[in-house]
Order: structure tokens, then sequence, then C-alpha cells
């Protein structure tokens, strides 16, 4: 019994410690592909390129140590009754680079539906001055989404967390 029991301890110690990937699901897979759509639909009335602002380390003490976090790009469709279609989520840099394409196709934001894209707090790839821009699109002009990101870390005693909120960036 007492052999059982420290199996099952170590079992689960060893499980609750392995790494996974927060964007898929149990299996593996990519949890947002049942999403994804062929095209967007022609009836679009209100498209919008949002910018977000992603802190994945900030500086801490000086200029020489920085203090790495985890990010969570949020986008929320507020509208009860409309689709949302984002047909662009990128991830560039501090100095203005492409790093990553989250997106191979468009996907569906149905309503009052959420997605999430996550940036690890070890991916030092978009520097502190890091930025997503999303481009998204709805057959209603009262449909617009939530988009937000929240920064996240703790080392020790110390814990940080902070959010940003996406900026329309298409009239400018």
């Amino acid at each position: 019994m007492k052999k059982i029991l420290i199996i099952m301890f170590l079992s689960t110690l060893f499980v609750s410690c392995m790494e996974s990937n927060v964007n898929n699901d149990k299996s593996g897979s990519d949890k947002f592909e049942a999403k994804e759509i062929e095209y967007i639909p022609n009836n679009q009335r209100m498209w919008d390129t949002t910018y977000v602002a992603i802190y994945s380390d900030i500086y801490t003490e000086s200029r020489d140590i920085k203090f790495n976090l985890t990010a969570t790009l949020s986008l929320r469709n507020t509208s009860q009754r409309h689709n949302i279609y984002i047909s662009d989520v990128n991830y560039f840099n501090s100095s203005g680079k492409l790093v990553k394409e989250f997106l191979n196709k468009p996907i569906l934001l149905e309503p009052l539906q959420s997605i999430e894209y996550v940036i690890e707090k070890n991916d030092e790839t978009g520097g502190t001055g890091a930025n997503f821009i999303i481009n998204w699109s709805s057959p209603s002009v009262k449909a617009k989404p939530i988009i937000e990101a929240v920064m996240i870390s703790t080392s020790g005693q110390q814990g940080i967390s902070f959010k940003t909120k996406g900026v329309s960036i298409s009239e400018h």
C-alpha cells in the first residue's frame, strides 16, 4: 500500500511539472483550429486594425537587468448577436520586425466568444517594446471586440502583473 501511494505521488508530481502549450487542447492540437474559416464574408461593415503593446520583459534595478514576463493577448467579442472575423494576429519585436504570424487562415469569433494567444516567459524574441497588430472586421458597426494583453510573472517573493489595452490605428 505504501509503495502504491509513493508511486501515485511521484506520478502526480511528474505530470504536474510537465510543460504544456496553453494554446493546445488535451490531444496537443491547436484548440483554435476549429474556428478557422476559408474566407471572410463580403458583408463586413466594420474593419479595423488594433495595436496592442506587449511587455515580454521589463527593466528592473538598472537597464542591464530585465525581468521576463508571460504575456496573454485576449480577443473578446462583446456582441451578443454579431460575429467578429479576425484576419491577422501578428507579433512584432521592439525593432518593428515581424516575429510571428499566429494565423494561417482567418478565424471566426462568435458572439461573446474569446480567444487567447500566449507569449511564454522565456520567449525573448519580442523584447521590451514588442507589440501585436490585429486586423478584424464585423458585419455590424456596433460589434467591437475588447483586445487587451495581461503580463504577469513571479520570481521568489516578487510578483508583477499589469495589462494593456488595444488601440485602433486604422486612421493613423
